[in-house]
């Protein structure tokens, strides 16, 4: 099993954990916090043998061969370049950086090192993201594609009382489509590819970031919609229309369900299977065979997705001028 760290104490880092054990692949040896006193807490919870409140001392440590990073927005390329010039292998969780320059030096750090710097999100390698794209010949040539993620943040309320929730800051690289929006855009990279062009238009807060937006995604026969938005809330499903049917998921992530709609008999049918509640433990899984096997090949498949992610969301800020602080 590969000895696994995490940096981070916010309930995604717990999860994160908890589909690590579960995974039966990698094996939590090692937490950080800024303090003692939560490092402490989060190790004893988790019957982890060593805590940190040192970064550095952290990334010495022989008792690690990877670490998963759940830190503000802003401080993951940081903390990410500590731990790759250590020769650890790090999955840090989305959105990976601010922009493909962090990206590309990270990528280079990593090669130098001879480890290996993964982006979590659990979305594209859950079973139903495979099926869904094994499948997708069967609606014909696809026309449109509607993929929202739109989900009303309790941080937004601390927003709206004049407090500054990282999410909601440009200091801390936050926003919706960098945020909830990383969703559906791997779902329509992963299935589509690299969009022809790209246009987006943002609800802009007074903090200089997004609370929502629409983005297109301009391909060569249809447009993909994605709607995504942290201070709204919707229940409505994903659609991807082509000439010979949709299909219809329930979510973006984890992609729960998949029903399949012909379009002449109107017929549906699920293509779905259950998945682990958990989901993040497919990314788990995918991860460590990864680094067990060296399987060079899937890795890159994964890095050129992050790449093609972050150009997308550099682009869309770019055309509405949502400057990061580590930018300015």
């Amino acid at each position: 099993m590969i000895k696994l760290g995490t940096v981070g104490t916010g309930w995604i880092t717990e999860a994160f954990i908890e589909a690590a054990k579960l995974s039966g692949k990698l094996n939590l040896t090692a937490v950080y916090s800024r303090t003692d006193e939560k490092a402490k807490e989060l190790a004893h919870k988790y019957h982890a043998a060593h805590y940190f409140s040192n970064l550095e001392e952290m990334a010495k440590s022989t008792e690690i061969e990877a670490v998963y990073i759940a830190s503000p927005n802003s401080v993951h390329f940081e903390q990410t370049i500590t731990f790759l010039k250590h020769k650890k292998h790090v999955i840090c969780e989305k959105p990976i950086f601010s922009n493909p320059a962090e990206l590309e030096i990270a990528y280079r750090t990593a090669e130098e090192n001879g480890v290996y710097l993964f982006e979590a999100i659990r979305n594209i390698h859950t079973p139903n993201f495979h099926i869904l794209k094994e499948k997708i010949g069967l609606a014909g040539n696809l026309r449109s594609a509607m993929l929202p993620y739109i989900q009303y943040s309790s941080r937004y309320d601390a927003f709206l009382r004049g407090e500054n929730p990282n999410i909601f800051t440009s200091t801390f690289s936050g926003g919706a489509l960098v945020d909830l929006g990383v969703y559906p855009l791997y779902l329509a990279i992963g299935l589509f590819g690299e969009p022809k062009s790209i246009a987006y238009t943002p609800v802009i807060l007074s903090s200089g970031v997004d609370g929502s937006g629409t983005l297109l995604l301009e391909y060569q026969d249809f447009v993909c919609t994605i709607l995504c938005s942290k201070i709204s809330h919707s229940v409505m499903p994903c659609e991807i229309h082509g000439e010979k049917g949709t299909f219809v998921l329930e979510d973006a992530a984890p992609i729960s369900e998949i029903k399949f709609i012909d379009s002449h008999t109107k017929e549906s049918e699920i293509l779905s299977v259950p998945q682990e509640e958990q989901n993040m433990v497919y990314e788990c899984i995918n991860i460590a065979e990864i680094i067990e096997t060296r399987d060079d090949s899937q890795y890159e498949k994964l890095k050129e997705m992050s790449k093609i992610v972050l150009r997308v969301t550099e682009e869309a800020r770019k055309q509405n001028n949502i400057v990061f602080g580590v930018e300015r």
